[in-house]
């Protein structure tokens, strides 16, 4: 039970906060801190968000700006009318992308969530309804985010994308959160 929050508070990293480029931050500022956590909450109570999305966004004062990739366009929506009812958020910038319809894209997604979560290894982090190893796929482009608990992790999972037949590329921006 415990490794099982260990990873579901690291796919919060998942979640990424980071300055905008040139912005002046205050990490101490308090309902900045109180927005992060907010949104954050907000994004992962989302019902139709699953291992085939990747959503973050950013703070800047009343401002949050969302990014990320999801398949379908109603969760980018979601996502926005989700973030825009907070308390102390002035203005939602939604720079989410909607992947393109494609059963090849598809196809690719299934047949990737078996080879990576249907590894041994790799097994454990199929938990529950968050998973925190994302699979982008954009036209047989594939990105692996989110979080895992060793660079031989993160190496078998660049691994066994790449193994899938009919993919492009595959670009691992897996992080490594260690288990302590």
């Amino acid at each position: 039970m415990n490794r099982h929050l260990k990873f579901l508070g690291a796919l919060a990293l998942t979640f990424a906060i980071a300055p905008l480029a040139g912005a002046q931050q205050n990490p101490q500022n308090p309902a900045e801190m109180r927005i992060k956590k907010e949104v954050r909450h907000e994004l992962l109570m989302l019902p139709y968000i699953g291992v085939f999305d990747n959503l973050a966004f950013q703070v800047q004062g009343g401002t949050v700006t969302l990014i990320g990739q999801v398949v379908r366009p109603v969760d980018k929506s979601d996502a926005q009318n989700a973030v825009k009812g907070i308390e102390g958020v002035s203005q939602v910038v939604n720079n989410i992308q909607v992947l393109p319809p494609s059963q090849m894209d598809d196809g690719l997604r299934l047949r990737l969530f078996h080879a990576i979560y249907g590894f041994p290894s790799l097994q454990r982090y199929d938990l529950g309804v968050i998973k925190p190893i994302r699979i982008i796929v954009n036209s047989g482009h594939v990105t692996l985010e989110g979080v895992v608990d060793s660079e031989a992790d993160k190496n078998t999972a660049g691994i066994r994308a790449n193994s899938v037949s009919g993919i492009f590329s595959v670009t691992n921006n897996l992080q490594v959160v260690p288990n302590s």
